[in-house]
């Protein structure tokens, strides 16, 4: 093929082709990973939506996205890095871990639905008391059910760091739940 022809221009345009469904091919693989990540953070579907959507755009600009190792953790470090510094940007209080706690799938009755709300709700406030350092990697352990490899990559930290820092998230809502649930009993009880 010789430029002259026209032979230079096809080539160039079926790997420009090629190149683009490769992308295309990454963002409908790991959509719903990245966004859910995004919630994590933003906890907004909105906002993790943009967040996502901005997350590949980048990549895709930047050729970023070429040759890497571990699809996953690359694609939430990039992911964390926007929807973090969105959360900056417009100083987003931290939303709930509404995946975090789902009521059954039986159709409960009013009470237990009353119930389920209120549990709920008050796990996500101790979720949302919980420090930052310890709210991340809990979000991205459960939500997105990473490993923790996977998550110190995310958050830049030694793989030992996020193992503890999970454990003490963990512990601490072990207690506050305890908690929470004996007073519930004296509550029940004292009716």
């Amino acid at each position: 093929m010789s430029p002259e022809h026209g032979g230079w221009d096809r080539v160039g345009s079926r790997e420009a082709e090629d190149e683009q469904a490769a992308f295309e091919a990454l963002v409908k693989r790991q959509s719903r990973f990245v966004f859910r990540v995004a919630y994590a953070i933003l906890r907004n579907s909105h906002d993790a939506e943009d967040a996502a959507q901005e997350s590949f755009l980048k990549l895709y600009r930047n050729h970023a996205w070429r040759g890497i190792e571990n699809e996953r953790a690359f694609l939430a470090r990039a992911v964390w890095r926007v929807a973090v510094d969105r959360v900056r940007q417009l100083q987003l209080p931290h939303a709930v871990l509404e995946d975090e706690l789902e009521p059954p799938s039986a159709a409960p009755s009013p009470e237990q639905e009353a119930i389920a709300v209120d549990w709920q709700a008050a796990i996500h406030r101790m979720i949302d008391a919980l420090p930052e350092e310890l709210r991340q990697p809990l979000a991205l352990s459960a939500i997105d059910q990473l490993n923790s490899r996977e998550i110190a990559a995310i958050l830049g930290i030694p793989e030992g760091t996020v193992r503890t820092r999970l454990m003490r998230a963990r512990h601490r809502l072990k207690e506050k739940l305890a908690a929470l649930h004996g007073a519930g009993k004296e509550n029940h009880y004292a009716r």
